[in-house]
């Protein structure tokens, strides 16, 4: 998928979403329920644009565990759905983190070490809904990869530029003001010298579990052995 440019405009509009739109929207969030419901008991998060309402064709379908729990649980748990597995950290400071694909377009992360509340307000910012919220078709607010805050309507959705907005955005969405000019920041740098790529993005064999993998990864790198020592993990 091409990279979202930011985008900058000045007056809020609304979008109203087509009958094509409703549906793609209720057909991911379909799959998204059958996936939570089987990590329940994992307080399992929906989040992004699925969560927001402001769903495309091609939307990925993105679901997080809040907290560290043993990774062959939540494996048990998607038993029959597991396509690939991997371990991913953005940058040395972020959080490091198990992704299981199900499929092309469907993901399942969880932390392998503890989360600190501001990469856990990194998801609220994006917009998240857990369980209940599918279910009751409960749609949030939440900020898009173009810098744009999407707040829900019955006919669709308002837009609003987050630029400029920073206080008012994060009362909206009840995250910090920190994480939001942080946001602002990574994304508009990004928007400007282009993405420069993930420190560690690596598959984990299938006859390797997650905790292994990372305790591989720590052995050889400091930055990891750092993060996994300060706040637990393998």
């Amino acid at each position: 998928m091409a990279r979202e440019k930011v985008v900058r405009f000045w007056d809020e509009r609304e979008v109203i979403y087509s009958p094509k739109r409703w549906r793609y929207l209720r057909e991911k969030r379909e799959k998204a329920l059958g996936i939570m419901e089987r990590l329940s008991q994992y307080d399992p998060q929906l989040y992004g644009s699925v969560a927001r309402g402001d769903v495309r064709r091609d939307s990925d379908i993105d679901i997080f565990i809040p907290y560290r729990v043993p990774s062959y649980l939540i494996e048990l748990a998607l038993e029959g759905l597991v396509r690939r597995r991997k371990i991913v950290m953005a940058t040395p400071w972020h959080l490091i983190k198990g992704v299981i694909e199900i499929d092309e377009e469907t993901t399942v992360t969880f932390p392998l070490i503890e989360p600190t509340d501001r990469e856990l307000e990194f998801y609220r910012w994006g917009g998240t809904i857990d369980i209940w919220g599918v279910k009751t078709k409960q749609r949030v607010p939440g900020v898009n990869k173009k810098l744009i805050l999407i707040v829900p309507t019955e006919r669709g959705h308002i837009e609003r530029e987050v630029v400029g907005r920073e206080p008012e955005v994060a009362k909206t969405l009840g995250v910090s003001v920190d994480i939001v000019t942080e946001r602002v920041h990574v994304l508009t740098r990004r928007d400007a010298i282009g993405r420069t790529g993930i420190y560690i993005d690596e598959e984990v064999p299938d006859w390797m579990t997650f905790e292994e993998a990372l305790k591989i990864i720590a052995d050889r790198d400091p930055n990891v052995r750092r993060k996994v020592r300060e706040r637990g993990g393998v």
